[in-house]
């Protein structure tokens, strides 16, 4: 089979040819990499920065306002956790109940399909026995994605003409511009699976009850409840005929301003109306916010929204469907003229974006692919010595990464680091397979000698009597890796795409290898058999016009296109035109003549895109040292193969002195792997026995400090460009405090200058996706590249002046210029992103304000969505009860800040019991000595202190609930509330300081699992 596949192509050129030159436009059509080619339709493989290894999980959200994080653990979490268990599929379950909601973390089998356990989930919360759980608590399932899905994060600004911030627009304005204008039009995008709102003011009607004006009028909080719930409903009475037209019938009744509210009749007396502006004020305010997030924008609160991507779509697409939609409906936000003249239109301004970061990713991989390919041409053009076979065995690498990139598309495989590295790493074995073929098919032709007459028979032997052995290769190469493909969980998430893209690139490189690679070798190896084209090409002047054409050619492509390409066609133009013109000297060396030149434009080529000695150094100096390296390194190899035999001959001859050598390696490799106590512990065990304790001694010590082992890590952590600073504040702090931390911290870390931009966010988003409690922070930290980059993170050249000073423009800007110098951002102490960490960390800290490990946004979701936790280590404590729990969890915290290489700063025990709560617990028998049911109790706190939503109106596009409660300076203090009126039975209104008695106690803020327990976080020093 193999040798008819290697046939047909060889006696198919034509076949062959055209086969190539779609497989190369169909691999560009689908390469992920951010490549400017308009002339070709883009179906790019999907593309992210990192695999998502979180847990196949789903999250069922229930809300109930006001009520305690006991409550709802009671009544809701442990309720719905414990029928949730019996779903099939479920491995664990994960919950936390916290003040006004509960979140319930299902973690499925890796075997389940994703939407198949949201079915299954949806079945049994409408299948939940009556009673379960409070009538008016409604549990809903989360959106189809996970947290990695958050891909994008924006604010609303006003911005005038400029594109400067204009302000000009209150943040209740700008959350209902969100609300109902963004978050509507962004949700309905390809790939969307919610968009979730966050800062701002809701707004809503608000009745302020003046308990005093409810007595005086002898009113109940019940009749207003009433009043009001009834003053806004509509009716329709079907229809009428009139005149033989057919007219609907509505009965208008909606609340459509403050006036409709107080116009609200209450009750009569004497005739005379009692309205809702006779005992409560009427105004439109804020919602309460406990349970949405605070967002804060360079140390002002702002409004935005967090754009989550479906699971299993492309994030990148994803991406750009939002910022088209964006483009869309930016010119239809609502704008303003402003006092000073000028007009502030509402803006969506994104602070996060994870389409910088993949496109970074994709161009470090496409930049370590192409010196991987560079790198492997140097080496084949030395050590095979043939210019033409060189080149023939280079062009195999690009054309198998593309035909690599054609598998992924088309069998699911994503494109990330860990995918692309896969290509990455089997270039060595691609190349192999070439240097074999072509190899062998040289050494065939060489030895038929240049009088062959047949040279394609040549050449189909040649190639015929490797094909078994290579095939023989890839396939153990490909079998080897099997294993891989068997791994489950997050392992099998993280490792497979590499094996999946390995294997792709080693199918690929067979298939090029088998069909194209002797068919391409035929038709470079030999004289064109046309008499037209001989009788051209053996003109006298041929030479000259090709070789002038070549160099002009040349200069164009090097001005307007590459200018690699160009020069290494002027250079063999130039070559060529010395052949002609000095054919004696010259001709002799043409084949050494031409590899130099492929040679140095390669070096030129690889110096010029890694610059291995620095981008501060000038390119002379890196192109001296990558010639000095890759010289010394083909020097060695040479020497070896020339010395070659003489070494096998004595290794053949002394094989116990030969296998001292790999021996030693061996245990050497063992010492560094394991650590040299690991190793040789055995030994001093033996000693021990003889009490002879062989530890202590200076050498062992030596030895165990200078092998101590390589450490261990699952998935190192990708350089995202941003950070995700996440402390925590005390359970006790309210709003007004958190607020004022959050916008201290956002200012402190926007004054360090390698900061470009820094975003707060307190509490959550109106996402279930999102959990935090108000008291946990989350600043996004974006700062700055040590060097100016493009968008696919390559570092960009400026303009310099002759005493080495950058130029800048009349706006103040740096002017690219391709031989300029490039411009570092950061200060001259700052060599890492771990330095920028210890500047934040150091900014961040303020008294009441824990610090926090070293995060990423996307490492932050992984690590949270596989352990629950907000740090890559943590430790959970059980106990009978939460004081014994957070009381042994203070002591372990002191512990573990003492333990070496375990950094003070970030070890913090959560305090889960220090929520204050004020309790108000009834007296039963006052109350049955009144009438007074627990409900009606109950219902006259719920309504006075915290408010009720008795009903929702629509005004325009924005929807308002109406809410009523006591006014604030009759609910601001403990002694407030026991003035609070309840009513009983008979109409009298007791006061509820005579029917209860209100206390003080701490409480959980947080409840975590069916068992509580506490979460230490840890993070190691390098």
């Amino acid at each position: 089979m193999l040798n008819r596949i290697i046939r047909f192509f060889l006696e198919n050129r034509l076949v062959s040819w055209l086969l190539i030159i779609f497989l190369i436009g169909w691999g560009i059509s689908v390469a992920p990499f951010n490549w400017r080619i308009d002339f070709l339709p883009r179906d790019p493989v999907p593309v992210d920065a990192i695999p998502d290894i979180g847990e196949n999980q789903q999250i069922v959200f229930t809300e109930w306002m006001g009520h305690s994080p006991q409550d709802i653990e009671d009544q809701i979490t442990y309720p719905l956790t414990s029928a949730l268990l019996g779903i099939p599929g479920v491995s664990s379950i994960r919950s936390t109940s916290m003040f006004g909601f509960s979140s319930i973390y299902i973690i499925f089998d890796e075997d389940v399909e994703y939407y198949w356990s949201r079915s299954r989930i949806l079945e049994k919360l409408n299948a939940l026995p009556a009673g379960i759980i409070p009538d008016e608590v409604t549990p809903q399932l989360g959106p189809d994605a996970t947290a990695l899905g958050q891909v994008f994060w924006y604010t609303l600004e006003g911005l005038d003409e400029e594109g400067n911030n204009a302000g000009g627009w209150d943040l209740h304005e700008l959350r209902s511009i969100q609300d109902y204008y963004v978050r509507l039009a962004l949700s309905s995008v390809k790939g969307v699976s919610e968009v979730a709102s966050v800062g701002g003011h809701v707004k809503e009607y608000q009745v302020d009850l003046d308990p005093d004006a409810l007595k005086n009028h002898d009113i109940s909080i019940m009749q207003v409840s009433r009043a009001i719930s009834q003053s806004n409903r509509e009716t329709s009475a079907n229809t009428m005929e009139y005149n033989m037209a057919e007219y609907l019938i509505r009965g208008l009744g909606y609340i459509e301003s403050l006036d409709d509210i107080e116009q609200t009749v209450v009750v009569v007396r004497d005739n005379v109306p009692v309205l809702i502006r006779d005992i409560a004020r009427v105004n439109i305010g804020p919602a309460v916010r406990n349970h949405g997030g605070i967002l804060d924008k360079g140390g002002s609160e702002a409004v935005g929204g967090v754009v989550v991507a479906r699971y299993g779509d492309n994030p990148l697409e994803v991406i750009q469907n939002v910022k088209d939609k964006i483009e869309e409906i930016s010119p239809g936000l609502p704008s303003r003229e402003l006092a000073d003249g000028r007009t502030s239109q509402v803006n969506i301004v994104p602070f996060y974006d994870r389409t910088q970061l993949i496109y970074e990713t994709l161009g470090t991989l496409n930049k370590a692919i192409i010196l991987q390919i560079l790198i492997s041409i140097v080496v084949i053009v030395v050590m095979v010595f043939h210019l033409r076979t060189s080149l023939l065995i280079s062009a195999l690498l690009p054309l198998a990464v593309l035909m690599s990139f054609i598998m992924m598309r088309y069998f699911g495989v994503d494109a990330n680091i860990v995918a692309l590295s896969g290509i990455a790493i089997s270039i060595g074995t691609m190349v192999d397979l070439g240097i074999i073929m072509n190899e062998n098919i040289l050494r065939h032709l060489r030895e038929a000698g240049s009088s062959v007459k047949n040279r394609l028979e040549v050449i189909y032997g040649a190639s015929a009597e490797v094909a078994p052995a290579i095939l023989t290769a890839v396939s153990t190469t490909i079998v080897s890796f099997l294993p891989v493909f068997t791994l489950q969980a997050a392992e099998g998430r993280l490792f497979s795409p590499l094996a999946f893209t390995k294997t792709f690139a080693l199918v690929a490189s067979l298939i090029i290898t088998m069909a194209f690679m002797p068919m391409l070798a035929y038709q470079f190896s030999g004289e064109f058999k046309n008499n037209f084209i001989k009788r051209i090409k053996n003109h006298p002047y041929t030479g000259y016009v090709l070789n002038a054409s070549a160099i002009i050619l040349g200069l164009l492509i090097a001005l307007q296109l590459l200018w690699w390409a160009g020069l290494y066609i002027m250079l063999l133009g130039v070559s060529g035109l010395l052949q002609n013109i000095l054919p004696r000297a010259i001709r002799p060396y043409k084949s050494m003549i031409n590899m130099g030149i492929t040679l140095l434009v390669v070096m030129l080529l690889l110096a010029f895109e890694w610059l291995p000695v620095g981008v501060e150094r000038s390119l002379f100096i890196n192109i001296l040292f990558l010639l000095l390296v890759i010289s010394g390194v083909l020097i060695v190899f040479r020497v070896f193969m020339h010395y070659y035999p003489r070494i096998l001959s004595w290794c053949l001859n002394n094989k116990v002195s030969f296998l001292i050598i790999p021996a030693f390696f061996i245990i050497l490799g063992l010492n560094i792997w394991l650590g040299f106590g690991n190793v040789f512990g055995f030994v001093a065990k033996g000693f021990d026995h003889t009490g002879v304790n062989i530890r202590t001694t200076s050498v062992w010590s030596g030895l165990h400090h200078a092998f101590p082992g390589l450490g261990r890590e699952f998935m190192p952590s990708l350089d995202e460009g941003s950070f995700l600073l996440m402390p925590t504040t005390m359970p006790h702090t309210g709003i007004e405090y958190n607020l004022k931390a959050l916008q201290e911290v956002d200012l402190r870390i926007d004054a360090i200058p390698e900061v470009e931009m820094v975003v707060g966010k307190a509490g959550r988003a109106e996402s279930p996706l999102d959990p935090a409690p108000m008291t946990m922070f989350e600043n996004v930290i974006i700062y700055k590249s040590e060097y100016k980059t493009d968008v696919n993170g390559r570092n960009i050249r400026f303009k310099v002046d002759e005493d080495g000073e950058f130029v800048r423009d009349e706006d103040g800007e740096l002017i690219p210029h391709r031989r300029g110098k490039y411009y570092r951002q950061w200060r001259d102490h700052i060599h890492s992103p771990d330095d920028i960490w210890q500047e934040i960390t150091r900014a961040s800290s303020i008294p009441g304000l824990t610090s926090a490990p070293r995060l990423q946004p996307i490492e932050t979701r992984l690590v949270m969505l596989q352990t629950g936790m907000r740090a890559p280590m943590g430790l959970k404590v059980f106990g009978p009860d939460l004081e014994t729990i957070e009381g042994f969890a203070l002591q372990l915290e002191g512990v573990l800040q003492e333990v070496p290489y375990i950094r003070a700063s970030t070890v913090f025990a959560d305090r889960i019991v220090g929520k204050p709560y004020l309790e108000i617990e009834p007296d039963r028998q006052a109350l049955a000595r009144h009438g007074i049911t627990i409900v009606d109790f109950q219902q006259a706190i719920d309504l006075a202190v915290g408010g009720m939503a008795l009903s929702t109106t629509v005004e325009g596009r924005e929807r308002y609930n109406i809410r009523a409660r006591y006014a604030r300076e009759f609910r601001d203090s403990p002694e407030s509330l026991e003035r609070i009126w309840v009513d009983t039975p008979a109409g009298y209104h007791i006061p509820l300081g005579e029917v209860a008695k209100i206390d003080f106690r701490r409480g959980p803020g947080m409840i975590r699992g069916e068992d509580t327990f506490l979460v230490a976080y840890i993070t190691f020093d390098k």
